[in-house]
Order: C-alpha cells, then sequence, then structure tokens
C-alpha cells in the first residue's frame, strides 16, 4: 500500500500546484474563442475522422409502444408524445442525483425529467440549466423546467424573461430537444412566495409566455395551479383584506366578500389560452388520511397510511377532499378539454420513514396505481411526472419525507413492472439522443468532402518521396551529415527529435489560436496527425527500452516495473480530470473551452450538428454528493469524463498495461503470433464499429481494439529496430523501398491528375479521387491509406533525419530532443495551458503574430519546465 500512499500523495500534490500556477497567472476572462481551424483530440486540427457510431443502446422502455423521435409531433404546443401515449418521467433533485443514475435505479429510460431552477436565472440557474438540458439530451428525453420566481412578481421584467429564452433557445438550436416551462407552478397556494396573487401572476405569465412565443426555443409554457381541494389553504377570515381590489374581484368568484372553500381555485390564476400550451395539476399524497384534512399543514402526520381506494379517480372528477362542491366543472373539463390542451400532471406520494403503519412500498405502489388507472382513461393528460427527492415537509412537521420511487431496488422494479403493465406510457429516447459519446466523437472532426485535404496528402506524400530520393544522394555526397549511429545499443536521438515535432504539433492544436505554427501543424503533415504518431512512435521506444530492463532487473521485475508506470499514468490521469472539474468552480477560468465541446459542423453529427455543445463531464456534479452515487464513481474510473485535450491518456493507460504480455510473446520470437492477434482485433472493431470494451472517453475518437495495431506494431518494430534497420538498407531492401515510397507518391499524384486534368486514372474508376479521402485517410477507423501514410511518414522521416542529421541537430535538436524525452509530461501541462490561453479575456487570437507570439512562448516555457525537471517526480514522462 505504501507505493499507492506515494503516488497518491503525488497527485494531490500536482493538484495543488497545477491550481495555483493557473489561480495565479489567470485573469478574468469571458469565453475566448477557439481557433483558427477545426480541431481533433490529440492531432492537428487537420479534420478527419469518419462518422463513428457510439451511442450505447437505451435500457428497454417500460412502454408498449416505445418512442422515438420519429413517433411524436410537433403542434402549437412543441413536441407532443405519440397519439393515444404519455410521457413520463421524474422531478429530480439534480444535486445528488441525475438522469442517469434514475434510468439505471428504474432499469428503463424515460421519456421525460424536471429540473426546478430559480427565476430570473443568476449564474447557478444558467448552469445547472445548461446540466440538465444536456443530461436530458443524452437520454433523449423532454425537460421540465419548472421555474420559481424569487423576486416579487411585479419585478420581473421582460429582460429577465428574453435571458432566459436566450437559453432555451440555444438549447433548442444545439439539441434540437423539447422544453416544457413550468412558470411559477401551485401560485393557487399560500406556501409559495408567488401565491394567491392572481393579478401579478397573470400578468407576469404572460409577460414571460409572449418572450418564448415570440422567439425560437420551441418551448412551451405550462400552466400549473395545486389541486384544489382545502383551497384557499388556511384561515378565510379576513384574507381579501390582504388583495387589491382588482384581486379581490378575481379571487372572490362567488360574489359572498370572503374568500373561502366556496371559490373557484383555478379560474382567478388562468393566465388565457393564448398564453397556455399545456395546462398542468399538481396531485399529492401527503398521507393524511381523511379527504378533509389532506391539505392541511396543521394535521399531524401520525402514521404512513396507504391512500383510500379511487382517491386519484376522486381528485380527477373534483370530488375528493372538498367542503363545498365545486360547480364549475373538473379542472381537465374546464383546462384540458375545454382548452383543448394537453395536460401535464405533477404528483408522487410521501413516506416519512420516523413512522409506524404501512411499508413504503404499499403506500407508494398503491398511489402510483391509481394514477396510472385514472390517466388510462384519460387521453388528455399526455405527461406525468413523479416527484423523486427526499425533502423536508411541513405537513410531516418539517421531517425529511421520501417521495422517491426508486430509491431501494424493490420498490423500483414493482414501479417499472406496473410501468411495463400498462400500454399508455411511452418510453424514451423521444428525441435525438446526444450523449457524451456523440461529444468525445465530434471533437475528432472531418471535411464534407476530402477535395483540399486529399490535396494535401497528395503534394505532402510527393515531397517527402522526393525527398527522401534526394537524401539517398546526399548521403554519398555528405556522409559527415549522417547520424552517428555506431551499432551499440542505446537511446535513438532521431526518434526523440521526431516526436518532440509531434508532441509540439499536438499541443500547438490544442492551444487553438492562430499563427503560422497553426498552419503548419494544420496542413504540412498529408494525412498523419499526431495521435497516430505519438502512439507508433510511444510503442517504438517502448519496444527498445524495455529489453534492457529485463537484461537489468529480469522480466518480473521489469513487468512490475511496467505496471507501476500504468498506475502512476492513471493516477495522473484522474488526477487532471478532478483538476480540472475543480477549477470550474473558479469564476474567472473559462474552463468550458476543456470540459465542453462545441461542434464545428465537420463533426460526425454533420452540418446539422454545428453549433452543438457536448458536456464533456457527465454527472461529475454527482462526486461532490455524499455518498458519490456508483455509477458516478464508476464513469470517473472508467475514464468516460475529461477534458477534450487530454482524452487519448486513457488509450495509453490501457495500452501501458498489455505491455509486459507483449513483450513476453515478442521476446520468445512469437512476434507473428502478436501481429496475427492484433490484426484480428482491428478487423474485429471494423466489422463491429460499435464495439467499445471500457466506453471510456477516449474510445469513440480512439477506438482501443483499432489503435492498438498502430501500437503493437511500434512495440515490434522497436524490440526488432536492428534487424529491421538492417534489412531496410540492404541492397534488396533499399530497392524496395524505393520503390514503394515512390509507387505511392506517383499513385496519389496519378489520381489526382485524373481529377483536375478530366480523364479516367485507369484501371482505376473516374471517381477514386473523390472517394478516396472518405474510403481510405479516416483517421478515428485508421483506414488503410492512413495505415500506409504512418509507414510512408515514418520510413521517410527515419531516413531523412539519418542523411541530413548534424545540421538539423545543430538547429533544432536543443529544443526538440529534451521534448520528445518528456512527451507524456508535455502532454499532461498542454491541458492547462490551453486552459490559461482560453481564460485571457480581449485578446484577438487570431491575429497571426499573436498567435506566432504565444506559441513560441509557449513552447520555450515548456522547454525550460522540463531543463528544470518541474514536477518529474509526479508527471510521467
Amino acid at each position: 500500500m505504501q507505493p499507492v500512499r506515494g503516488a497518491l500523495a503525488k497527485a494531490v500534490a500536482f493538484l495543488v500546484v497545477v491550481g495555483m500556477l493557473l489561480l495565479g497567472g489567470a485573469l478574468p476572462a469571458s469565453a475566448a474563442s477557439a481557433a483558427t481551424s477545426t480541431g481533433s483530440a490529440t492531432s492537428s486540427p487537420d479534420p478527419t475522422a469518419s462518422p463513428d457510431p457510439t451511442s450505447s443502446p437505451a435500457p428497454t422502455s417500460p412502454a408498449t409502444a416505445p418512442g422515438t423521435a420519429t413517433s411524436a409531433s410537433r403542434t402549437g404546443a412543441g413536441l407532443l408524445p405519440a397519439d393515444g401515449l404519455a410521457w413520463y418521467g421524474p422531478d429530480l433533485d439534480w444535486g445528488p442525483d441525475a438522469p442517469d443514475g434514475y434510468a439505471g435505479r428504474l432499469g428503463a429510460d424515460p421519456s421525460m425529467y424536471g429540473v426546478e431552477l430559480d427565476y430570473p436565472f443568476d449564474r447557478p440557474a444558467r448552469e445547472q440549466y445548461d446540466r440538465a438540458i444536456r443530461a436530458a439530451a443524452a437520454r433523449g428525453a423532454v425537460l421540465v423546467v419548472t421555474l420559481t420566481p424569487t423576486q416579487p412578481l411585479g419585478s420581473l421584467s421582460r429582460d429577465d424573461a428574453r435571458a432566459a429564452n436566450r437559453l432555451f433557445e440555444e438549447a433548442h438550436a444545439q439539441y434540437d430537444t423539447q422544453v416544457l416551462v413550468r412558470f411559477a407552478p401551485q401560485m393557487n397556494g399560500t406556501w409559495v412566495r408567488w401565491g394567491q396573487q392572481p393579478t401579478a401572476y397573470v400578468s407576469a405569465f404572460r409577460a414571460f409566455a409572449g418572450v418564448v412565443h415570440r422567439g425560437d426555443s420551441d418551448a412551451a409554457m405550462v400552466w400549473s395551479p395545486s389541486y384544489g381541494a382545502g383551497y384557499p389553504f388556511g384561515e378565510s377570515a379576513g384574507r381579501l383584506e390582504d388583495l387589491s381590489a382588482v384581486d379581490v374581484a378575481k379571487a372572490d368568484t362567488n360574489g359572498d366578500g370572503r374568500l373561502d372553500a366556496a371559490d373557484d381555485p383555478y379560474g382567478p390564476y388562468w393566465p388565457g389560452a393564448s398564453s397556455v400550451d399545456w395546462v398542468g395539476l399538481s396531485m399529492f399524497f401527503f398521507g393524511k388520511g381523511k379527504s378533509t384534512e389532506a391539505a392541511g399543514r396543521d394535521v399531524p402526520l401520525t402514521t404512513n397510511e396507504a391512500p383510500s381506494a379511487g382517491e386519484v379517480e376522486a381528485r380527477f372528477d373534483e370530488t375528493w377532499g372538498y367542503q363545498e362542491r365545486q360547480s364549475e366543472g373538473t379542472f381537465t373539463e374546464r383546462f384540458a378539454q375545454g382548452e383543448d390542451r394537453p395536460m401535464l400532471l405533477d404528483t408522487g406520494a410521501l413516506y416519512d420513514h420516523s413512522l409506524d403503519g404501512d411499508s413504503q412500498l404499499e403506500v407508494k405502489r398503491s398511489w402510483w396505481r391509481q394514477v396510472f388507472a385514472a390517466v388510462q382513461d384519460r387521453p388528455e393528460v399526455r405527461g406525468v411526472t413523479f416527484l423523486e427527492t427526499n425533502r423536508r415537509e411541513p405537513e410531516a412537521d418539517n421531517r425529511v419525507a421520501d417521495w422517491r420511487n426508486t430509491a431501494v431496488p424493490g420498490i423500483a422494479g414493482s414501479f417499472r413492472a406496473d410501468l411495463q403493465a400498462t400500454d399508455r406510457f411511452e418510453g424514451g429516447p423521444v428525441t435525438d439522443r446526444v450523449t457524451p459519446q456523440d461529444g468525445a466523437a465530434a471533437i475528432s472532426q472531418q471535411y464534407e468532402t476530402g477535395g483540399d485535404q486529399m490535396a494535401w496528402i497528395v503534394w505532402c506524400a510527393f515531397g517527402l518521396a522526393a525527398a527522401f530520393l534526394l537524401s539517398g544522394l546526399v548521403g554519398r555526397l555528405l556522409p559527415s551529415w549522417r547520424y552517428p549511429d555506431d551499432g551499440k545499443p542505446g537511446r535513438d536521438l532521431r526518434l526523440d527529435l521526431f516526436r518532440g515535432f509531434i508532441i509540439l504539433a499536438v499541443v500547438i492544436t490544442h492551444i487553438e489560436i492562430g499563427g503560422p505554427y497553426s498552419y503548419i501543424t494544420l496542413h504540412a503533415t498529408g494525412a498523419i496527425t499526431g495521435a497516430e504518431m505519438f502512439v507508433f512512435l510511444s510503442g517504438m521506444v517502448l519496444g527498445m527500452t524495455y529489453p534492457f530492463a529485463i537484461k537489468k532487473f529480469g522480466e518480473w521485475v521489469a513487468a512490475v516495473g511496467a505496471w507501476k508506470r500504468a498506475r502512476k499514468q492513471y493516477l495522473v490521469t484522474l488526477a487532471v480530470i478532478l483538476v480540472v472539474f475543480a477549477l470550474s468552480f473558479v469564476p474567472f477560468l473559462n474552463t468550458d473551452a476543456i470540459t465542453t465541446f462545441t461542434d464545428r459542423g465537420t463533426g460526425t453529427g454533420g452540418v446539422g450538428a454545428e453549433g452543438r455543445v457536448y458536456d464533456l463531464y457527465p454527472n461529475a456534479m454527482q462526486l461532490l454528493s455524499y455518498p458519490p452515487p456508483w455509477y458516478a464513481i464508476r464513469q470517473f474510473l472508467l475514464l468516460e469524463m475529461g477534458p477534450w485535450p487530454f482524452n487519448i491518456m486513457g488509450l495509453f493507460v490501457v495500452l501501458s498495461l498489455f505491455i509486459p504480455l507483449c513483450m513476453w510473446v515478442i521476446k520468445r520470437g512469437f512476434w507473428w503470433a502478436l501481429l496475427v492477434v492484433s490484426w484480428g482485433l482491428y478487423v474485429l472493431q471494423a466489422l463491429v464499429p460499435e464495439l467499445r470494451p471500457l466506453n471510456s472517453q477516449f474510445e469513440s475518437v480512439f477506438p482501443l481494439l483499432t489503435w492498438q495495431v498502430v501500437f503493437t506494431h511500434g512495440l515490434v518494430l522497436g524490440y526488432y529496430r536492428r534487424q529491421v534497420i538492417g534489412a531496410l538498407t540492404g541492397r534488396l531492401g533499399k530497392v524496395l523501398i524505393g520503390i514503394g515510397v515512390t509507387g505511392y507518391a506517383l499513385f496519389l499524384v496519378y489520381v489526382w491528375a485524373g481529377d483536375h486534368f478530366g480523364f479516367t486514372p485507369t484501371p482505376f474508376p473516374a471517381s477514386m479521387y473523390d472517394d478516396l479521402y472518405n474510403t481510405a485517410y479516416q483517421r478515428v477507423d485508421l483506414q488503410w491509406g492512413r495505415l500506409v501514410d504512418i509507414a510512408f511518414f515514418a520510413i521517410v522521416s527515419y531516413a531523412i533525419l539519418t542523411v541530413f542529421w548534424k545540421p538539423i541537430n545543430a538547429v533544432i535538436g536543443w529544443l526538440w530532443i529534451p521534448i520528445g524525452q518528456a512527451s507524456l509530461y508535455v502532454f499532461v501541462w498542454q491541458v492547462f495551458f490551453a486552459l490559461a490561453i482560453a481564460s485571457i479575456p480581449g485578446v484577438n487570437w487570431f491575429n497571426g503574430w499573436i498567435g506566432f507570439a504565444a506559441h513560441t512562448a509557449l513552447i520555450l516555457l515548456v522547454w525550460y519546465m522540463i531543463r528544470k525537471r518541474f514536477m518529474f517526480s509526479v508527471i510521467p514522462r
């Protein structure tokens, strides 16, 4: 345990130092624009990813007619359930709970979720709305937003409404989900600060609805009073004295000069059909027993008692709990049927664990079964939300009451079974799912067509082939320039220098600003991005160095050392995820730049997804709960969350675990068997692209079974480097390599010429050039062209570095070699560099000179940190 504690202590130290660094150096910031071009994780921003279906199947819907986005219809009320069906879902406590947790406990996907927010929106409310809408979109669910005014109704302004509606519009444009806005519900009650103010309430509702209806959010306004039994919910004598003359005229509906049970509990608060898209009703069971006492807070709750048979039906008929019968008709007749509006029922049953009586299952099952039976014959009910929280209730003498239906597995199972037994409810998803996996996949952007990008691939290949041929001549004329390889085992500085170039390309890409550096990393490497060569060279270096550890310490000790290194990588990865999450609470840091990703329209979702914002920290807030729920812990430990510039680190963690096994096989001469297995896994991933062994964030951009083939080949080539170089530099090897390099370049030039000069590049089809990029060079899938380009780029670069070593080393070796030798260290720090740059306000990062200066300063800072070995004991290299 001592090594683990030591590693954890170092990780904590890393968190503290990084936090102090950023807090000390950052300035108050607004969101800085990102980049000059589309981006990709751990690669050049050259977008070369193919569409990759990553959404895992939703849990089985309990409805017999499962809902889909196409089964619903859009009307004046926005999106509606399929004919004859109703949506269902929980009103969650979004502090300790989240949709993923609820769906997991229920074992099914609801079609709606409810969130309660303060209005007007302050920063916490806006952040909570963003989290809720993204979480609902990830489940393909409707979001019911309950707005609770925090200031007098008369002080709510149209600017407040416009600010809220802008959030609704942004979410609708990004996710095309549906929002139901339950504005100041239960307004006929005395327990809410906006209660029993008919004039001010109607005015505020109409003003808010007018702004929403004039906007483009497609949000639907829900008018939702509380069930009227017990109205006016308190001592009626003298109540009219507190009301204005206008409110008196509205509230005293029978004109007897009193506000009492004989007055209409709903009509005075009706804003009018033009302002209301849905009607709603709050109908809760407080366990009071007698119908005449159900709404009275002064009646003590002494025992847990299941509801009486027929109670819910009687409530719908407006006969339960009234001291005087209502003459205006039932709520559903007047407002749902009469106004032709869909109806949303908000309901639940209270249980007090401190009291005796009926069991929790008896109380809650009796209630929800009555609800299911009542809505079965009421087609106007198109949605039902169940309160899913623990909270203190005045009805329970301010004790904590349990409203949850899914906290106990047995109760959750019974609830699910009863949902499945009715054909009334439509399960999720009912809108397009926008999952965190979609967000991870979108990080790797792509072009709709490969034209311009394919041209870069062609001419980079041609230029490198020409340089390769020239190197043969230079090698004969200027042998003194060659790399001084005396054949002794040791570190290959050519690989270190190459890795330095690759990791700098990664840093420049993720710090998304303009300038010449960005242009070079975007275009000048053809089909190769930093990611592929980063993985390949890491495998190659490990294949070269691991045998020395075996020779010095033995196989078992070397294996343990490799696993300790993987553990360190994993702990540092978790530490980076946590410190970025912690920094998200610092107001002047723009952590959204790395914890969310905005689709540029060139990702897997295509142009239609442009502007969509993906949350890459799903359920991170649940980690702050006590105790944190297992699903959030699991997502954290399995690296299903994290900053997007860092996601490839998970791939290295997993691959590092298999290094001892792979090297054990290679050492015994069975390298060919390892490669056969590696290619088998590659083919399996190609045939089953949705296969994700871990479902970690990195697997959407760097599928494990695909990308291991590059790493595995690096291990084999590193182990047999001397033999491979000897074979390739022999007479036959030179001839074959020359033919391969020039043949590949000429093939690309040939198909390019056919497209640009209008002839068919026989024996290839006329469309060969247009199709080549999308069928051979997609990055996520590492298609055949990209694999060929990796080999081509590695061979040519290695040959050029060998022949031109001394002049190249003299000019850039001092910088690139130490950076390449500490590439993982640099990769960790680039996350915080990207955050720091994004948090500096008022800078035109699109200015080429500013970008050049910023990139240069950061590169020199990295080099200086390596020179000083800053935190080398904590961060793997």
